[in-house]
């Protein structure tokens, strides 16, 4: 399960920041509300140095909360993937922390600051290297495209939006006022706010299979990674009110990213 802190932030009067781990298994946990589009999104309104910031701290948290796993093979396993997905990526692993933790959700996350972890859960599913490089790779994919840098910025621009918008209609003195705003902010979620966390998905999935092959590790393990989890995850929300691809359509887009030459 991913986990939620909440900041207090002077940024432009913003009362309220949330920041939000990224997810591996969409089945397993939620996952921050995002502005769609066909590219990046390049205001920055929260720096990378804040970001980071945030995401060591949650990390401290969740590790006093979270205990390491007491299995010492499934770290030394953990350990061995990561180092060559790193060494593959131009990434000294020394800098990096990946740890795997007690906990039997099958879920594994990324936050700022060279953080992953894996819960114990994940190896109920992961059965190889390869597959376990998917599961490590999609999660450097996620900070070596500053998704979480992305994520705040986009959230936001959400809540001034609808801050900004909330007081045009109060200074205008129309009636319901308030919950025309929350209206509007359902349909911001619905319709333009969770495509884009899928969009993130599937770059991470894309980087992490381009690592993979990188490291010698064997791509195709993804695609076989994803029907495991399809299996595991039983019953699913619907995928236009998910923030992540539903496994079936997450397959096919991994097929489509795979090298031609293996």
């Amino acid at each position: 399960m991913a986990t939620e802190q909440t900041a207090q932030g002077p940024l432009n009067n913003v009362p309220e920041l949330h920041f939000q781990a990224c997810s591996l298994c969409g089945a397993a946990a939620g996952a921050l509300p995002l502005l769609s589009g066909c590219s990046k999104l390049t205001i920055d309104l929260v720096s990378a140095e804040t970001v980071e910031a945030m995401g060591l701290r949650a990390w401290e948290e969740l590790k006093a909360a979270s205990r390491p796993s007491g299995i010492r093979a499934l770290q030394a396993i953990a350990d061995r993937v990561s180092t060559r997905l790193l060494t593959a990526a131009g990434e000294a692993s020394g800098e990096w922390e990946v740890l795997v933790l007690e906990r039997a959700e099958i879920n594994a996350f990324a936050l700022p600051g060279n953080k992953i972890g894996i819960f114990e859960g994940m190896f109920r599913v992961v059965e190889s290297d390869d597959q376990l490089a998917a599961v490590i790779g999609h999660e450097i994919g996620h900070l070596a495209a500053e998704h979480s840098q992305e994520r705040m910025n986009a959230q936001l621009l959400t809540g001034l939006g609808l801050q900004a918008l909330s007081l045009l209609l109060n200074v205008g003195d129309v009636e319901y006022a308030a919950e025309i705003a929350a209206a509007l902010g359902i349909g911001i979620e619905y319709g333009l706010v969770l495509p884009y966390s899928r969009r993130q998905e599937l770059e991470a999935d894309r980087l992490g299979v381009e690592n993979m092959a990188s490291a010698g590790f064997d791509p195709r393990a993804a695609v076989e990674l994803w029907r495991r989890m399809d299996v595991a995850a039983g019953t699913r929300t619907p995928e236009l009110l998910a923030t992540h691809p539903a496994p079936s359509s997450r397959i096919e887009a991994i097929e489509a990213m795979l090298p031609e030459n293996i």
